[in-house]
């Protein structure tokens, strides 16, 4: 894989100023023990929550990793600084006596705000780095539910109907009856992980939604309630996509929470691969998510989350361009049963951005 056998320097970040800090910290645990260590030197950067970049020890760089709600970023006093143009260098450590390896390629295992919505990734193209993952136009627009259903529907792939609400703004439980349905789900625009997610079927539970969503995001979404089977696909490729087989989750709270998702005594049923679909199914629901990826400009990876109706009718939920990689995700689940590995599912991706990144390199600088 690697270049004449080359170990690489893998640079893997994680935690960040977000929401879901403790679930990127529980995916980058997942992916750095998964790590083939005789292909890459992993450097460890840890992002706190008040976004501080500091370099972790390798032994020790998480507290209560065991613990999903209180496991934190390990002690350090080495802060890390960036350099851009520094090629080789685009990395600096306060208080390390000798500089870092040259880094190969970026992992930024960051869910959610000032990870997954582009800013770490255009920050990491300025210092021209490969990164692995969606790039920056596709982490961007991927990460804004608003703008990713518009994009769907321009694109004429089915979405279900949804109203949304900027700044504060409120709407009448009535009139979204009216506009929608009886029942509905209140969610941030720009949030993972079911982080600020509610469920209302009447104006009392609405107006605590509203007041649950707006804590994490001035921008959200009211979405009628489909009724269907929850099936969700991982994707993998930059220009040319392959998708895993489809997985089912089935939640015994209504839908699928951020306990449910990070929690190991959930009692969520995750069917992989999704039961009774034969394989004109699978293909038509492989073709959709393919499709909404491409429609987005994604690169590198991300799972595309539909509704199986009664009807047989798909619709696209939502796109997730930086999955959970913890091991009770279905992001990485679904290609192990598709037949490819953890580990080589980690090959692969560094693959893709490296791959992506040489492909930018021929653009010009100057006229």
């Amino acid at each position: 894989m690697n270049t004449k056998n080359k170990k690489l320097n893998l640079a893997v970040l994680f935690g960040g100023k977000s929401s879901e800090h403790e679930v990127s910290l529980q995916s980058a645990q997942s992916i750095i023990e998964a790590l083939d260590k005789t292909k890459y030197n992993s450097v460890l950067i840890g992002i706190t929550k008040s976004g501080l970049w500091q370099l972790q020890n390798q032994n020790n760089y998480f507290i209560q990793s065991k613990n999903s709600k209180t496991v934190k970023l390990g002690p350090s006093s080495q802060h890390v600084l960036l350099q851009p143009g520094k090629a080789g260098q685009e990395f600096a450590v306060s208080g390390l006596s000798k500089k870092l390896p040259k880094i190969d390629a970026v992992f930024p295992v960051l869910h959610g705000s000032n990870g997954e919505d582009g800013s770490v990734q255009g920050l990491l193209q300025i210092l021209n780095l490969p990164v692995v993952g969606p790039n920056l136009i596709g982490s961007a627009v991927g990460m804004d539910k608003d703008i990713t259903k518009r994009l769907l529907r321009e694109a004429g792939l089915p979405i279900g109907k949804f109203i949304v609400l900027e700044n504060g703004m409120e709407i009448s439980w009535n009139e979204v009856v009216k506009v929608l349905a009886s029942e509905v789900f209140v969610k941030p625009a720009n949030s993972g992980s079911s982080v600020g997610v509610s469920k209302a079927i009447n104006s009392s539970q609405f107006k605590k939604a509203l007041q649950e969503a707006y804590k994490y995001d001035n921008k959200i979404l009211v979405e009628q309630a489909i009724v269907g089977r929850e099936i969700e696909m991982s994707v993998l490729g930059n220009e040319d996509v392959i998708v895993s087989i489809p997985g089912e989750v089935i939640p015994n709270q209504g839908f699928y929470s951020y306990t449910e998702k990070y929690s190991e005594d959930n009692d969520t049923t995750l069917d992989v691969p999704a039961k009774n679909l034969d394989k004109k199914r699978i293909t038509e629901l492989q073709n959709i998510a393919a499709s909404a990826y491409q429609v987005l400009g994604l690169s590198g990876m991300a799972r595309v989350d539909v509704f199986l109706k009664a009807n047989g009718q798909i619709v696209i939920n939502e796109l997730n361009t930086i999955p959970g990689f913890t091991k009770m995700s279905m992001y990485p689940k679904l290609w192990e049963a598709s037949g490819l590995p953890y580990s080589q599912l980690l090959d692969a991706l560094i693959n893709l951005a490296i791959e992506y990144h040489t492909k930018q390199q021929f653009r010009k600088t100057s006229i």
